[in-house]
C-alpha cells in the first residue's frame, strides 16, 4: 500500500509542476490567467466509516483553479488593442460559436470586420444606427465602416452674441460695400445638399437706442442669388431686433415670441467669371433658422462665440477612438464625429465554471451560468482601455518559489518509495 501512497504523491507533485510550468511558460501571454493545483487526501471507507485508526491512501488532484484577477496594462498605441480594467470578457464569434477572452489583440480584415489576432473569430458588440445611436441588446459582428460621411444641409445656426450698447446709431442706408453703413458683420459657413460650402454673412446695424437691424446675405448676395443693391427692389430686407432697458432680447421682427431670424428662399449657387448661376444643389425647404435667443446688448465689446451649425460637407474617415464604455467613434475630415458601434463585454456568475479552450479563451458551461452582455462601465463590467493590452497576471517570483517547493515535494515522495523498497528487500533477505 505504501508504494501506492508514494506513487499518488509523485503524480500529484508532477501535476503541480505541470501547472507551475504552464504559468511560467505563459508569463508573457496577453490576457493569460494563472492557475493553481488543489489537492485532496484519499481514505478508504466502508458503510461504517473509516474508523479511528485509518491510514490515508495518498493524495489526488481535486481541481485546477484559475485566478481571474487583473493583470497590468501595457501601452501599445494601437487603438484596436484593448484591455479591460475590472470584470468582463471580450466576446468572439467563430461561425456563430461564442468564446470569451481577455486578450484584446484585435485587427480588421479586408471587409473591415474586427477580428482576433489570427483572424479566425470576429469581435462582438452592438451596432449603431444611421444617426450614430447605439442599438443595445443584440450582438453583431463589429465592423469599421470606412465609407464617406454624406453631407448635411444647414437648417439651424446658434451662437452667443453681445451687441455693444455704446455703439453709435447709423443713419446712412445699408450698403454691403460701405463699412460705415453697418456696425458689425458676422459670417458663418453653411452647406447645401451636396456639401458645397457657402458664406452666410449677417450685418448688425444699430439704428437707435436698444434697436438694431440685421441684414442677411449668402455669398455676398441676396439668398435668391440676385445682387444686393442700395435703394432698389433687390435690397436685402432688414430684420429689426429690439432689446429692453436691461439689455435683454425683447423682440425680433416685431414679435416678442420670435427668437430667431430665418433665411428663406436660398438658392445655392456660385459666381463664375462674374456671373452667378445656380449650382444644382438644394437647401433646407424651411429655410435656415439663426438663433438669437442668446443675444444681449450690454456695455461690452460686440462679440460672437459658441457657434453651432448642424450642416457639414462630405467627410472622409480619418481615425477612430474607443472610449471606456467601448463605444467606437469615427472621426471625419469635416470635423464630424459619429458612433459606429460598441464593444460588448460578457460577465458570468461563476467565472471558475468557464471551460478553457486555449488561445487565452474560454467557453460557457452549465457551471459558469449564462453570460450577461453590456458595454464597459455598466453594472459590474470594468472599463475598456483602448491602446493597451492586459498582461498575464502570473507572479513570476511566486511561481519560481512554487517550482522549488514542487521539486522538493516530488523528491520527498520518491524517497518514500525508495524507503519502502529498502524495507521490502530487508524482509526478503530475512525469509
Amino acid at each position: 500500500m505504501s508504494f501506492n501512497i508514494g506513487l499518488s504523491g509523485l503524480s500529484a507533485a508532477s501535476k503541480q509542476l505541470d501547472v507551475t510550468g504552464n504559468n511560467i511558460a505563459n508569463v508573457n501571454t496577453t490576457g493569460f490567467k494563472s492557475s493553481r493545483a488543489e489537492f485532496a487526501d484519499v481514505y478508504s471507507a466502508t458503510k461504517l466509516g473509516t474508523g479511528s485508526r485509518a491510514v490515508g491512501n495518498g493524495v489526488r488532484l481535486a481541481n485546477v483553479t484559475q485566478s481571474f484577477g487583473n493583470g497590468g496594462m501595457d501601452s501599445t498605441g494601437n487603438v484596436l488593442d484593448m484591455g479591460v480594467q475590472g470584470n468582463g470578457f471580450f466576446v468572439l464569434s467563430s461561425n456563430g460559436s461564442l468564446s470569451y477572452t481577455r486578450a484584446g489583440t484585435f485587427k480588421t480584415d479586408k471587409d473591415g470586420y474586427v477580428t482576433n489576432t489570427d483572424g479566425t473569430a470576429k469581435l462582438q458588440g452592438f451596432a449603431a444606427d444611421a444617426n450614430g445611436n447605439i442599438i443595445p441588446g443584440v450582438l453583431t459582428n463589429l465592423r469599421i465602416d470606412t465609407s464617406n460621411l454624406s453631407p448635411e444641409t444647414t437648417t439651424k445656426i446658434g451662437s452667443t452674441i453681445n451687441l455693444d450698447s455704446k455703439s453709435t446709431a447709423i443713419t446712412i442706408p445699408f450698403d454691403v460695400t460701405n463699412t460705415a453703413s453697418y456696425t458689425k458683420p458676422f459670417s458663418t459657413t453653411i452647406y447645401d445638399t451636396q456639401g458645397n460650402a457657402h458664406s452666410l454673412d449677417q450685418y448688425a446695424v444699430k439704428t437707435g437706442a436698444n434697436t438694431w437691424n440685421v441684414y442677411s446675405l449668402v455669398d455676398g448676395r441676396n439668398p435668391n442669388g440676385t445682387a444686393a443693391t442700395v435703394g432698389g427692389a433687390t435690397d436685402p430686407v432688414p430684420v429689426p431686433v429690439v432689446f429692453d432697458s436691461a439689455g435683454k432680447l425683447q423682440s425680433i421682427g416685431g414679435s416678442a415670441a420670435q427668437t430667431s431670424i430665418t433665411v428663406t428662399g436660398w438658392v445655392p449657387g456660385k459666381v463664375t467669371a462674374g456671373v452667378w448661376a445656380a449650382n444644382g444643389a438644394g437647401a433646407n425647404a424651411a429655410g435656415i433658422a439663426i438663433d438669437f435667443s442668446k443675444t444681449t446688448q450690454f456695455n461690452a465689446d460686440t462679440s460672437r462665440n459658441n457657434i453651432t451649425n448642424d450642416g457639414y460637407a462630405t467627410g472622409q474617415i480619418t481615425d477612430i477612438t474607443i472610449d471606456a464604455t467601448g463605444v467606437i467613434s469615427a472621426n471625419f475630415s469635416n470635423q464630424q464625429h459619429k458612433a459606429i458601434g460598441q464593444v460588448a463585454l460578457a460577465t458570468f456568475t461563476n467565472e471558475q465554471g468557464l471551460q478553457a479552450v486555449g488561445g487565452t479563451s474560454w467557453k460557457e458551461t452549465f457551471s459558469s451560468g449564462q453570460p450577461a452582455f453590456d458595454g464597459g462601465t455598466v453594472g459590474t463590467n470594468g472599463s475598456i482601455l483602448s491602446g493597451s493590452l492586459e498582461a498575464s497576471n502570473v507572479n513570476l517570483t511566486s511561481e519560481l518559489v512554487d517550482l522549488i517547493k514542487g521539486q522538493s515535494y516530488y523528491q520527498a515522495n520518491a524517497k518514500t518509495i525508495s524507503t519502502q523498497s529498502t524495507i521490502m528487500q530487508t524482509i526478503i533477505q530475512m525469509a
